[in-house]
C-alpha cells in the first residue's frame, strides 16, 4: 500500500511538471486567437491625459483599459487615467495608485456592469523595462492584462499604438520568465462612436478648404501608405528568398489572398467594363454639376429681381412719405395764418372801442 501512494506521488509531480511544460505554449495559444480591438473614445481619453499631464515632457502616462470580450476579440471601449510616477535614472522605481483605480473601477461599474478591467495603456512609445511588474501588479485585476502602448505624437501613417500580452518563456535555468507577446491590434467602432467621431472631424478639418482639396488629400495619405505597405512586403519577400528570413506560411497565404483578389488587367472585357463604369459614372457627375450650376445661376437671377423690386417699393414708399409729409406742414401752416389774423382783428376791434 505504501508502494502504492509513493508511486501515485510520482505521477502527479510528473503531471504537474509537463502541465509547467506545456503552459506557455498554451498561454501563447490563447493570445494569438485573441486580438485586440480599440475604440475611439480609448484613443481621444488616452491623448487628453497626455496633453493635460505630460505634453511638452520627457513623461509617460498610464491608466487602466476597461472592456470585454467577444467572438474571441479584446474590444476595449472605455479607459481612465491612473497617477503614475517614475524615477528617470531608475526605470525600477515607480509608483503607482493602486487605490485611486480601485475607486475609479468601483464608479465606472456602476455605470456599465459589463465593462471590466482588461489592462492598462501607456505611452511610451515604447516598452520600458519597467513594464513587466506593472503588468504583474494589473495581473491582481485581470487574469490575462494587455498592455497598449499609444504613440500620441505619431510620425508615421501606420496605426499609433501596439498590443502585448506577458507570456512565460523557458530559460536555461529553468526558471520561468516573463516577456511580453505581441498581437495584432485595430481600431473598431460602433455605430454611435461612427457617428460621433464623424462630428469631430468635421469640427477638426480646415473649414477653408474646400470639399475637392480634402477629398483628395485623404486620397493622397491613403496612397502613401499603401505605397509603404507594399515596400514592406517586397522586402519581406527579397529577404525570405535570399535566405535571410525564413518562409512563414501564414504571411504567404494572406499574399496570395491578396493577388487572387485583384482584378484581370490583361483581359480586354474587364479593360472595356471598367471603361464603361467609369464613363457612366463621369457623366453623371457633369449631369449632377451642371443642374447644380444652372439652379445657382436661377437663384441668383430670382434674388436679384427681387432686391431690385424692393427697392422699388421703397422708393415709392419714401415718395409717399415725403407727399405726406408736405401736407402736413402745409396744414401746419395755414393753421398758423389763421390764428395770426384772428389776433390781428381782435387787436383792432380793440383799438376801435379805445378810440370811441
Amino acid at each position: 500500500m505504501a508502494d502504492d501512494k509513493k508511486e501515485e506521488k510520482k505521477d502527479k509531480e510528473e503531471e504537474k511538471k509537463e502541465a509547467d511544460k506545456e503552459s506557455p505554449k498554451d498561454t501563447k495559444a490563447k493570445t494569438t486567437k485573441r486580438d485586440v480591438v480599440v475604440h475611439p473614445i480609448v484613443l481621444l481619453s488616452v491623448v487628453d491625459h497626455y496633453s493635460r499631464v505630460a505634453k511638452g515632457t520627457t513623461k509617460r502616462v498610464v491608466g487602466t483599459l476597461l472592456g470585454e470580450v467577444t467572438d474571441f476579440n479584446l474590444h476595449i471601449t472605455n479607459c481612465f487615467a491612473v497617477p503614475f510616477e517614475e524615477d528617470p535614472r531608475d526605470p525600477q522605481v515607480w509608483f503607482l495608485d493602486h487605490n485611486f483605480h480601485e475607486n475609479m473601477f468601483a464608479m465606472f461599474k456602476k455605470v456599465n456592469a459589463k465593462e471590466r478591467v482588461v489592462g492598462w495603456y501607456s505611452t511610451g512609445p515604447k516598452i520600458k523595462p519597467s513594464d513587466l511588474s506593472i503588468h504583474e501588479l494589473y495581473r491582481r485585476y485581470c487574469p490575462e492584462p494587455v498592455l497598449v502602448v499609444m504613440d500620441v505624437q505619431p510620425k508615421d501613417l501606420e496605426l499609433p499604438m501596439e498590443a502585448y500580452y506577458s507570456v512565460q518563456e523557458q530559460t536555461s535555468d529553468q526558471v520561468f520568465k516573463r516577456t511580453f507577446f505581441h498581437v495584432p491590434s485595430t481600431v473598431g467602432a460602433f455605430e454611435a462612436e461612427e457617428v460621433g467621431v464623424e462630428h469631430l472631424l468635421r469640427d477638426i478639418k480646415n473649414a477653408s478648404a474646400s470639399t475637392l482639396a480634402v477629398r483628395v488629400g485623404d486620397k493622397i495619405s491613403a496612397l502613401k501608405s499603401l505605397g509603404m505597405r507594399l515596400k514592406e512586403i517586397s522586402v519581406y519577400l527579397q529577404s525570405v528568398v535570399s535566405g535571410k528570413l525564413p518562409m512563414n506560411e501564414e504571411i504567404i497565404f494572406q499574399l496570395q489572398e491578396i493577388f487572387n483578389l485583384l482584378p484581370d488587367q490583361d483581359s480586354e472585357e474587364l479593360v472595356r467594363s471598367f471603361a464603361m463604369e467609369t464613363n457612366d459614372m463621369m457623366l453623371a457627375l457633369y449631369l449632377g454639376g451642371m443642374l447644380r450650376s444652372t439652379v445657382a445661376l436661377h437663384n441668383l437671377i430670382n434674388n436679384k429681381i427681387k432686391n431690385k423690386k424692393a427697392k422699388e417699393g421703397k422708393g415709392e414708399d419714401g415718395k409717399k412719405a415725403k407727399g405726406e409729409e408736405k401736407k402736413d406742414e402745409d396744414g401746419k401752416d395755414e393753421k398758423d395764418d389763421g390764428k395770426g389774423d384772428d389776433k390781428d382783428k381782435k387787436s383792432k376791434g380793440k383799438e376801435k372801442e379805445k378810440d370811441k
